[in-house]
């Protein structure tokens, strides 16, 4: 199963809905195109929504500190929303709990993006 990624905008703040796997090959090329797609169009505060991802290997896990460091460096603020079982036990196994932003509810989640500015 391959990923899949819908795009909305809410108060300013780009939210990416991430479903599937993001492993090595489509789902990491995928969430990295999105990412720079949104960088290049001047999008800087991205919050991705992986409460429909399932799955995501070591490829994956490198994709979102990728994206990270790319919005980071941009300037901007990239944060996660809504993470699985799995997917938040991989993020605390690899030390990467503390490195991203991580929200459980989406308006809490947008506001914060408010106050940073």
């Amino acid at each position: 199963m391959s990923m899949k990624i819908s795009t909305r905008h809410v108060d300013g703040v780009t939210v990416l809905d991430l479903s599937g796997r993001i492993t090595l090959g489509e789902g990491s090329v995928q969430l990295r195109d999105a990412v720079r797609d949104l960088l290049s169009k001047g999008q800087k505060e991205i919050l991705l929504n992986l409460a429909d991802v399932n799955y995501i290997d070591s490829s994956g896990i490198g994709e979102l500190v990728s994206a990270f460091t790319a919005v980071r460096n941009q300037g901007g603020e990239l944060k996660l929303l809504k993470l699985t079982k799995k997917v938040h036990d991989l993020l605390q196994i690899t030390k990467l709990y503390t490195v991203f932003d991580i929200k459980d509810d989406e308006a809490e989640a947008i506001g914060s993006f408010k106050r940073t500015k």
